[in-house]
């Protein structure tokens, strides 16, 4: 297996192969412009520079290096090592001053570095004269599924395409596996004048909570915003659940979008939905008539492993689908996909063409429900919150007589503490036989995660009289082969939690762990038949793909 890119490899693919020199002198008229304070110490009139990075790891020649307050320590502190990298300039508040000095090279000094950070890099790639429409999507569940199914469209609709999200980045023929849902927006900005000058026309995006929090995507406009849910997650970062609805909520302010999709099968999305007015377009996926949406999906029907459906609109406006994708939840995935193309300009004639011949909206996600074998089902998922939990649960239970569905999950280290017990519940309530091992402890105890999640489980099936069965096994390889021990040709095992990721973090160490391996392994090993090709191949992706 590969060993993950260093922060200065990944930077160097996320930049443009070239870029025009840009004065330091100009970009602090750029941030007094917005009538705020800057000043250039050790100048020198010739001084600029060609590119802009937060990490000192990463910078490459030429880089105006961005010095910013961190959790435990001031960016100023890396400055030398910014310097010795080949940075040309330094760009840091009044706290790092000193330090940035004292390097002797010019430093721009501003008063909130992340404030401005998206401008300056905006004005670095020359990105507010050139970039790939942008596509953005939001939202607890669905996000990565939706963001493949817009590139999809696009793709069918003879449009070059880019894809930025918790999976991959994809910019013209190069990939580039994820380190973040959302990079930074120094390398955001790179990555659309890279786009740009590959001819990219149309560029997807998911837009997590933290990268909104974080400012990431500061100085991008979207052509169009998507908002599929929102539901329990990430509350170790917002605190409660009307802060991280109003961090999303902020992707579709006007001067960051100029049209919205918004799903309004939840009480957030109604309140998103009247909170931006005209500009949005409202999609029920439920079938409820009192959704008030302009659009709906009806005439749902099995078609496969997925459904076919229509979406109706305003007056006598139909669009016809399909989507081969299992669950219910991917329908909605689907139709906001569509309407997001929709709502891009496309005409309905054309889109429904795209539609009917070719299949866009049957494209395999890696580890976004990812069959592994049929005989018995064996699904991977990333579900790794309660709603999530539940969705894919409710989607993978067989009608076949005497068919169970084991289920293996486990909870993130560090992370927000209280949906551990509530995903042991919803597991002990939806599975008949609930294995619970570790995601990524991080630097947690693991034995602690295990038993919070495993007492939630026990604690459902006690109050509610539940028939499952709960047992706790480790490390999570062992509970995957335990797991297609236990099955027969008639039931199903999800494995949730991790989808895609093929690295396991255990106190700072990253241990190779890809679940599609260790599930098609362990089912071959207990004699079962998995059809070639089923799991692809590992990339060297780093991501913990836990941002919401």
């Amino acid at each position: 297996m590969p060993a993950p890119l260093t922060p200065r490899q990944a930077e160097q693919v996320l930049r443009p192969s070239s870029t025009v020199p840009v004065r330091l002198a100009d970009l602090a008229l750029a941030v007094k412009a917005q009538g705020r304070a800057a000043h250039i110490l050790n100048d020198i009139s010739t001084s600029a520079v060609t590119g802009l990075c937060l990490d000192s790891r990463a910078v490459l020649p030429g880089d105006l290096y961005a010095a910013v307050p961190g959790a435990n320590r001031h960016g100023s502190e890396f400055s030398a090592a910014a310097a010795a990298a080949g940075a040309s300039a330094i760009l840091t508040d009044a706290a790092g001053e000193p330090m940035a000095a004292a390097t002797g090279l010019p430093v721009l000094v501003i008063d909130d570095v992340r404030e401005d950070i998206g401008l300056l890099a905006a004005a670095v790639y020359g990105t507010r004269e050139r970039s790939p429409r942008l596509f953005g999507l939001t939202g607890t569940n669905g996000k990565t599924t939706t963001t493949y199914l817009i590139r999809s469209i696009l793709a069918a609709l003879g449009e070059t395409t880019g894809l930025i999200g918790t999976i991959e980045i994809v910019a013209g023929e190069t990939r580039i596996p994820s380190i973040l849902t959302t990079p930074e927006a120094p390398q955001l900005h790179g990555l659309m004048a890279r786009m740009a000058g590959l001819g990219i026309g149309a560029a997807v995006m998911e837009v997590s909570s933290h990268s909104l929090s974080y400012r990431r995507v500061d100085g991008l406009r979207f052509a169009v915003s998507g908002f599929t849910n929102l539901t329990q997650d990430h509350l170790d970062l917002h605190g409660d659940m009307e802060d991280y609805y109003a961090t999303k909520a902020s992707l579709f302010a006007p001067e960051r979008s100029e049209r919205a999709v918004i799903t309004v099968d939840d009480a957030w999305g109604a309140r998103l939905a009247a909170e931006c007015g005209d500009r949005a377009l409202t999609l029920s996926t439920t079938g409820d008539p009192d959704a008030a949406a302009q659009w709906s999906v009806a005439a749902v029907r099995p078609d496969g492993l997925g459904h076919a459906f229509e979406l109706r609109g305003p007056g006598s406006t139909l669009l016809r689908a399909r989507t081969g994708l299992p669950g219910d939840f991917n329908i909605a995935n689907a139709a906001l996909a569509v309407l997001m193309v929709l709502a891009s300009g496309v005409d309905p004639a054309v889109l429904q063409h795209a539609l009917d011949t070719a299949d866009p909206l049957t494209v395999e996600v890696p580890g976004r429900m990812q069959v592994i074998c049929r005989e018995p089902a064996a699904i991977v998922d990333f579900a790794h919150n309660p709603d999530a939990l539940a969705r894919a649960l409710e989607s993978v239970r067989s009608t076949i007589q005497g068919s169970r569905v084991i289920v293996v999950f486990g909870a993130t280290g560090q992370r927000d503490a209280t949906k551990r017990p509530i995903m042991g519940a919803i597991a002990a309530r939806h599975a008949d036989i609930v294995i619970v091992s570790d995601d990524d402890p991080h630097d947690e105890e693991p034995a602690g995660i295990r038993e919070a999640v495993a007492a939630g489980a026990r604690a459902a099936i006690a109050a509610e009289g539940l028939s499952s069965t709960v047992m706790i096994e480790y490390p999570r390889a062992a509970a995957i082969a335990k797991a297609a021990a236990l099955a027969t040709v008639a039931d199903t095992i999800l494995v949730a939690g991790r989808g895609h990721e093929i690295w396991q973090e255990v106190k700072g160490v990253n241990l190779a762990l890809d679940d599609r391996e260790e599930l098609r392994a362990a089912l071959i090993a207990n004699g079962f038949t998995v059809a070639p090709g089923t799991a692809p191949e590992p990339n060297d992706s780093t991501t913990e793909g836990t941002e919401g």
